[in-house]
């Protein structure tokens, strides 16, 4: 009897809590539209802007949808304290009907043509629907590494191959403070890859040694990274190392943080710091930058 007893209370109880559910309907509605800016000027090289706009969270994403966030018809300009320039959008075919957009010099115009200078501070100005975004940057003063050279992996692991190598440097910071770098790398004819950034914060004016300069990568691809990160006899490398100013660093600091904690549940999360005004995303940036190319030995 009290078995009996025992399971009809469990019957009710289960019962009131099953009734007490109540379906619940969240809305996410839809985000305004933001505009999305990559840009940059380099030593001896065309400034160039992206525009872009942002695409909801749950949009249904295909080349269409990227074709259709380009921004078009944007007055660009570049001010480098002495020279304004305005910018020309250039379309690129890319095959399969589809094109890439990008805003640059206008070269059939001599008196329109710009190329980043050492120790310039450049301003852009955007306008665009009736709203005007701006941001500057410097281009500094680059120092390059005192030497190169591959060798053995320091993190090796089951995955890695053996014939994987990692480049490394030794690099002897200026003795002044604030001095930011990021490196690229560049593996026969692919493209420039970002591979990391620094910042002398704790290390003003000393030398560090066997510093670690892995590869790049497309991460956005699933592949195996413990491969990519290196490199491998043959390969014709080549080091972009760039000195930049404190706000490109807080961008690209934050977007790396924000991007390797893309589906970690414990990590914290962070917003991007842009340095474009009235709410646009992305980066303007200046690169002082050097290059150098090195062949793995067999």
């Amino acid at each position: 009897m009290t078995y009996c007893l025992r399971q009809v209370t469990a019957f009710f109880l289960i019962a009131t809590l099953v009734s007490c559910q109540k379906e619940v309907h969240i809305s996410l509605g839809t985000a305004p539209t933001q505009l999305v800016v990559q840009g940059a000027v380099e030593t001896n090289v065309p400034p160039y802007v992206i525009l872009t706009t942002t695409i909801g969270f749950l949009s249904n994403v295909n080349l269409a949808t990227l074709q259709n966030s380009f921004v078009h018809g944007a007055n660009i300009t570049v001010n480098d304290g002495s020279k304004t320039v305005t910018l020309k959008e250039y379309s690129i075919d890319t095959g399969n009907n589809n094109k890439f957009y990008i805003y640059s010099v206008d070269t059939s115009t001599p008196a329109n043509i710009m190329y980043g200078q050492v120790n310039k501070f450049y301003t852009l100005t955007i306008n665009y629907n009736g709203q005007v975004y701006s941001s500057f940057t410097k281009i500094p003063n680059v120092k390059g590494l005192d030497t190169l050279w591959f060798g053995s992996p320091t993190f090796k692991n089951t995955k890695t191959p053996d014939s994987a190598v990692e480049l490394f440097g030794n690099y002897t910071d200026p003795d002044t403070p604030g001095n930011y770098v990021q490196y690229f790398t560049k593996r026969n004819n692919e493209q420039y890859y970002q591979s990391g950034i620094f910042t002398d914060n704790l290390v003003n004016g000393e030398v560090i040694k066997n510093i670690d300069l892995f590869a790049g990568y497309d991460d956005s691809l699933n592949v195996n990274g413990d491969s990519l990160r290196y490199f491998y006899p043959g390969d014709v490398v080549t080091l972009k190392w760039c000195e930049i100013d404190n706000g490109v660093y807080n961008f690209w600091n934050t977007y790396n943080f924000a991007n390797n904690a893309i589906g970690n549940p414990f990590a914290s999360p962070i917003n991007v710091k842009t340095n474009i005004t009235n709410g646009a995303l992305g980066v303007w940036q200046g690169f002082g930058s050097v290059y150098t190319t090195l062949v793995v030995p067999h």
